[in-house]
């Protein structure tokens, strides 16, 4: 299954709110994404079938050994590019929404190009 950005976004946010409390819901997502009810569960159906969440009887969502490694790397994406962003003198509300944009674009020989920049220059 090829996984498009609506895909890595939810992919993200199981991941941050699974950060926050091991049991994560649909709801929950809902919340945090502002998104309703039944775009979040066509979301989830479609990771799912895509085998990147699994839902348990009690409808708790847990990221898969595939989706969570889209997860980290998208999550890892974003927050560098933040940090970047930031460094440039952009605040970091703007820095954030800018970079969950790039996040889903960028090539994997720039993300490499800017983490030795980032790490360089935190040096």
């Amino acid at each position: 299954m090829l996984l498009q950005e609506s895909g890595e976004m939810y992919l993200e946010s199981i991941y941050v709110l699974t950060k926050k409390s091991s049991a994560v819901r649909s709801i929950d997502v809902c919340e945090y994404m502002g998104y309703s009810k039944p775009s979040v569960s066509r979301a989830i159906g479609l990771l799912k079938n895509g085998g990147y969440v699994s839902v348990d009887g009690e409808g708790h969502l847990s990221l898969t050994e595939v989706g969570k490694d889209v997860a980290e790397k998208i999550y890892q994406r974003h927050t560098m590019l933040t940090e970047l962003l930031v460094r440039l003198g952009v605040s970091r509300e703007v820095a954030a929404e800018d970079a969950c944009k790039i996040e889903h674009v960028i090539s994997e020989e720039t993300v490499a190009a800017i983490k030795n920049y980032v790490e360089s220059a935190s040096e």
